[in-house]
C-alpha cells in the first residue's frame, strides 16, 4: 500500500509539473502573439542566426517540440526552406535545456534570513499570489497572460516538490538503488530515456523527473548520461506524430529533428564510451545533484550542436535522401524555382517566368477539378486527401506568385508589360477558387458516401452532362491563357453561358423529380450544391477568359467587356453558343438515347400487324 502511495505521489507531481509548465508556455506564446513566429521564419538568413533564434524561442516558450511544430508548419508552408529549419530545430535542443536550470530553483532550501526567501515554498507562494492578483483583479488580457505565466511557473515549482517529495524515501530502498545501479547499462539506459520522454512527449519533463531521483542519492553519473542521451530522441514522438500529413519538406523537418538527437547520441555515446574503456574514468559513480544533471544536459546539447552545425547543408541532404520528391513534386517546386528575385530587374524576363509558373498553376488547378469530379461516382478518403493537398499547394501559387507580382508591379515597365501583370494578378485569385471548387465536390462526394445518399440514374444522366461541358470549360480555358489565345479565349464565355442555363434547367428538373417524389429533399440539397460549384466555376473561367481577351487590348476593364459581349453578340459568339448548347443539351441527349428504343417499337409494332393479317 505504501508502495501504491508513493506512485500515485509521483504521478501527480508529474501531472502538476506538465500542467505548470503547459500553461506557462501557452501564456508566454499568447503575450508575444504572433510576433513569435513571424520572428521565427524572418530572421533564419543564416544558419547562425537560426541556432541563436531557435535557442531564444525555445528557452522562452519551454518547449523544444513546440518551436519544432511550428517550424514544421512554416516549412510546409513554403515560408521557411528546410536549411533554415535545421538551424533552428539546433538551437531549440539547447534551449530546452534552460528549463532544467530553472528547475534547480525548487531545491533552493534554508533555515532563515535570505535562504528563507529564496526556498522554493517563498518563490511558489509569491508568484502565485502576483498571478493569481493579475488573473482575477486586472482587466487587460495581457496581465491575464501574464497571470497565467505566473501560475504555470508556481504549479510547476509545485510539481517539482511534490515528485521530489514521493521518491524521496527511496534513498534507502536497495531495491530501488538496484534498479539505478542497472541504468549504468549505456543501451538500457538510452531505451528508458527513450521511452520515458516518448510517453511525457516533454524533454523538460524527463529531465525534471531525472532531477527529483537525483534528491535520492542513488543517481550517478554512470546512470545519468545514458538516460540524458535518450531523452533527445524521445522527445522526437510528438514532432514526428506532428507531421502526419504535411508535405515532403514538412516530414523533412520533423527527420532532421530525430535525426539531430539520434547524431548526438551516436557522436558522443561513442566517444565517451569508447574513451571510458581506454582511460577508466574516476568520476562515473559521483553522485549527481539536480544542478549537474542541468549541466550535464546543457554541455551535451551544446556540444551536439557545435560538431553538427558545420554539416548543416550534408543533414539536409540526407533527409532528402530519406524522402524522395516524386516527379509531380519536383515539377511544382521547379514552378517556384522560376520566381528568381534576380530578374525583377528584367520585367521581360520575369514576365516569362511568371507565366509559366501560373501555367503550372493552371495545370494544378485542372487536374484537381478532374480528381474531384471523379469523385462523384467513386470516392476514396485517399482521393479526398488528394485534393486538400493540392488545393493547399494552389494556396502556396497565390501566395507565391502574388508576393512576386506585387515586387514587380514596382519596378519601371512599359505599356504591355503593365497589362500582363494585371492580368496575372486577376488570374491566380481566380485559379485558387478553382481549387477551393475541388474541395467542396470533393466534400459532397464523402458527403453522399457517408450518409448514403443516391441520384435517380436521371439525375446522374445530367450531371454526367454538366459535368463534361465543366471540363471542357476548364481545359479550354487553363489552354488558352497558358498560350495567351485570345481567338480561344472568347469562346470561353458562350461555353459559360450554355452552363449556366444547363445548371437551371437541371435545377429546374429536379424540383419535377422531388415533386413526383423520385427523390428526396436530401438529393436536392446535394443536387443543388453541385451545381452551385459548377456555375460558380464557371464565372472563374470566365473571369481568366475575360483576363486575357483584356490583356490583349489597351486595357483591363472586364465590365465594359462583358457589357459589349452581351450586348452586341457576334456572329462568331453565337455560332459558339449553338454548337455548346447543341453538344450538351440534356433534351438532345435524352432523344439519342430513346431513338433506339422508339424504332424496335416501331418495328415490333409492324410485324404484329403483319401477323395480324395473315
Amino acid at each position: 500500500m505504501e508502495g501504491f502511495s508513493l506512485v500515485l505521489a509521483l504521478l501527480s507531481g508529474v501531472a502538476l509539473f506538465l500542467f505548470g509548465m503547459t500553461l506557462m508556455g501557452e501564456g508566454l506564446q499568447r503575450v508575444a502573439g504572433k510576433s513569435l513566429e513571424r520572428t521565427l521564419y524572418k530572421l533564419t538568413s543564416t544558419p547562425i542566426r537560426g541556432v541563436l533564434l531557435g535557442a531564444v524561442v525555445t528557452a522562452v516558450i519551454q518547449s523544444s517540440s513546440a518551436t519544432t511544430v511550428m517550424v514544421v508548419g512554416f516549412v510546409n508552408s513554403g515560408m521557411m526552406k528546410v536549411a533554415q529549419a535545421i538551424g533552428v530545430i539546433m538551437g531549440a535542443n539547447i534551449g530546452t535545456s534552460i528549463t532544467g536550470w530553472i528547475l534547480c530553483l525548487s531545491y533552493i532550501e534554508g533555515s532563515g534570513g535570505i535562504a528563507t526567501l529564496l526556498s522554493t515554498a517563498t518563490i511558489s507562494a509569491v508568484v502565485a499570489i502576483v498571478g493569481i492578483i493579475f488573473k482575477k483583479c486586472l482587466k487587460r488580457s495581457v496581465y491575464h497572460n501574464i497571470g497565467d505565466i505566473m501560475l504555470g511557473f508556481a504549479i510547476l515549482m509545485v510539481g517539482m516538490q511534490t515528485m521530489s517529495g514521493a521518491v524521496s524515501p527511496l534513498k534507502s530502498d536497495p531495491h530501488f538503488v538496484h534498479m539505478l545501479t542497472m541504468f549504468t547499462n549505456p543501451i538500457l539506459g538510452i531505451l528508458v530515456g527513450i521511452a520515458f520522454t516518448a510517453i511525457l512527449q516533454s524533454a523538460s519533463a524527463s529531465v525534471g523527473i531525472l532531477q527529483a531521483l537525483s534528491m535520492t542519492g542513488a543517481v550517478t553519473f554512470a546512470s545519468a548520461y545514458p538516460i540524458i542521451l535518450g531523452i533527445g530522441i524521445g522527445a522526437a514522438v510528438p514532432v514526428l506524430m506532428s507531421a502526419i500529413g504535411s508535405n515532403n519538406n514538412g516530414k523533412r523537418t520533423a527527420l532532421v529533428y530525430l535525426m539531430n538527437d539520434v547524431l548526438g547520441m551516436l557522436i558522443w555515446g561513442s566517444a565517451f564510451y569508447i574513451a571510458n574503456a581506454i582511460v577508466h574514468f574516476t568520476f562515473l559513480d559521483t553522485v549527481m545533484s539536480p544542478v549537474m544533471i542541468a549541466a550535464v544536459n546543457t554541455v551535451y546539447r551544446l556540444l551536439t550542436v557545435v560538431i553538427l552545425y558545420p554539416f548543416i547543408r550534408s543533414i539536409e541532404k540526407l533527409v532528402n535522401l530519406f524522402i524522395r520528391d516524386s516527379a509531380e513534386d519536383l515539377a511544382e517546386q521547379a514552378d517556384f524555382d522560376l520566381l528568381e528575385e534576380r530578374f525583377l530587374s528584367y520585367p521581360e524576363l520575369a514576365i516569362s517566368q511568371c507565366h509559366k509558373a501560373m501555367n503550372g498553376m493552371a495545370t494544378t488547378a485542372d487536374k484537381n477539378l478532374q480528381r474531384a469530379f471523379a469523385m462523384l461516382s467513386e470516392y476514396s478518403d485517399a482521393k479526398l486527401e488528394k485534393v486538400e493537398k493540392k488545393e493547399k499547394l494552389l494556396d502556396k501559387y497565390e501566395d507565391k506568385l502574388g508576393a512576386y507580382l506585387m515586387q514587380m508591379s514596382r519596378q519601371p515597365m512599359n505599356t504591355a508589360e503593365t497589362r500582363q501583370v494585371s492580368k496575372f494578378l486577376h488570374s491566380i485569385t481566380d485559379f485558387e477558387r478553382l481549387g477551393d471548387h475541388a474541395v467542396n465536390i470533393a466534400y459532397v462526394s464523402q458527403r453522399l458516401v457517408e450518409e448514403k445518399v443516391d441520384f435517380s440514374e436521371e439525375a446522374k444522366g445530367e450531371l454526367r452532362i454538366a459535368c463534361r461541358a465543366v471540363e471542357e470549360l476548364i481545359h479550354m480555358t487553363c489552354d488558352a491563357f497558358a498560350r495567351d489565345d485570345v481567338q480561344q479565349s472568347r469562346r470561353v464565355e458562350p461555353l459559360c453561358e450554355v452552363i449556366e442555363a444547363l445548371c437551371d434547367e437541371m435545377k429546374s428538373r429536379h424540383v419535377d423529380r422531388l415533386q413526383k417524389n423520385l427523390c428526396g429533399i436530401e438529393q436536392g440539397l446535394v443536387f443543388n450544391d453541385i451545381l452551385n460549384n459548377f456555375e460558380r466555376i464557371a464565372a472563374h473561367c470566365s473571369n481568366i477568359g475575360i483576363a486575357v481577351v483584356e490583356g490583349a487590348s489597351n486595357g483591363y476593364d472586364p465590365h465594359a467587356y462583358m457589357h459589349g459581349v452581351k450586348k452586341h453578340k457576334d456572329q462568331a459568339y453565337l455560332n459558339a453558343y449553338r454548337d455548346f448548347e447543341e453538344k450538351y443539351a440534356l433534351d438532345l441527349r435524352s432523344q439519342k438515347e430513346e431513338a433506339p428504343k422508339a424504332k424496335k417499337d416501331k418495328k415490333d409494332k409492324k410485324k404484329k400487324k403483319e401477323k395480324e393479317k395473315k
